[in-house]
């Protein structure tokens, strides 16, 4: 059985009813600009408010992605955060005409600490859209998750200039906190037309054994192409797809002399 850390055990209650208030909040504001644009006979007026409430659906989207998980069973990382991250996009990234483009291996976690590495994601994002500077390039964003044996390596990679670096150094004491409950840790890498956060933590015993097993299924089936597709969600919600060379494409062997599990884990899709 899982066992949640103790500090969210201790405030779980407090924070889950938070979390209501502010999904209640944003219902209730929804609702009325909603009845203002019914309401509003000018053309423009109308446009603007059902702009508004486009971007209070995306926060709403944003703030259900982030509720803290009440089950037991593991969540696919990969799954969660391109939920998250459509979400994100519909909230932000397409007023900031910012590309949001996604490499991701199905990595099985405990669902405590998938949500707690979707929190690091989306503060990581945030922080590229805000603090990136473009300099008249079209603005993009590239996340990309892979495993190596034990170890998950989750990196955020935008194409802007470090001129405005600074702020995004301070904004990741909360994210190097979060990955601390993780036994993990968050490194930053700066270039001139680059920036790279790596998120990078070791997997529990449990999860190991879930991605043991997907493994093993994986070699079982029929050959298949090791190659992901990477999947860039533009404005408007069309999709493309390229093939990207990274290491979330590379699906590790399992290590045949750990022992394998006599049960497999339920995963759930969240």
């Amino acid at each position: 059985m899982t066992a949640f850390s103790p500090d969210l055990t201790a405030g779980g209650i407090l924070l889950r009813e938070l979390q209501q208030r502010v999904g209640n909040g944003l219902t209730a504001a929804i609702n009325i600009v909603s009845a203002a644009a019914v309401r509003a006979e000018a053309a423009e007026t109308k446009a603007a408010l059902s702009d508004v409430v486009e971007l209070l659906h995306g926060q709403a989207d944003v703030h259900r992605a982030l509720i803290v998980p009440e089950s037991q069973t593991l969540i696919d990382a990969a799954v969660y955060i391109r939920k998250m991250g459509a979400a994100l996009r519909r909230s932000m990234l397409d007023q900031m005409n910012i590309r949001l483009g996604f490499a991701t291996e199905s990595i099985p976690l405990e669902a405590e600490r998938c949500w707690r590495a979707g929190l690091i994601v989306h503060d990581l994002i945030g922080s590229a859209a805000r603090n990136a500077c473009f300099d008249g390039r079209a603005g993009e964003i590239k996340v990309k998750l892979s495993r190596i044996g034990a170890l998950v390596n989750c990196v955020v990679l935008d194409n802007g200039s470090s001129s405005t670096r600074v702020a995004a150094g301070r904004e990741l004491r909360i994210s190097n906190d979060l990955a601390m409950g993780l036994l993990g840790r968050v490194e930053i890498g700066i270039g001139t037309e680059f920036t790279s956060v790596v998120l990078s933590f070791r997997m529990t015993e449990r999860e190991q054994q879930a991605n043991w097993k997907m493994a093993v299924r994986r070699m079982r089936s029929p050959r298949r192409s090791r190659r992901s597709p990477s999947v860039v969600v533009s404005r408007g919600g069309t999709t493309a797809s390229a093939h990207v060379d990274c290491a979330a494409a590379s699906r590790p062997t399992p290590d045949p002399t750990q022992a394998q599990p006599a049960k497999d884990p339920p995963v759930s899709p969240h």
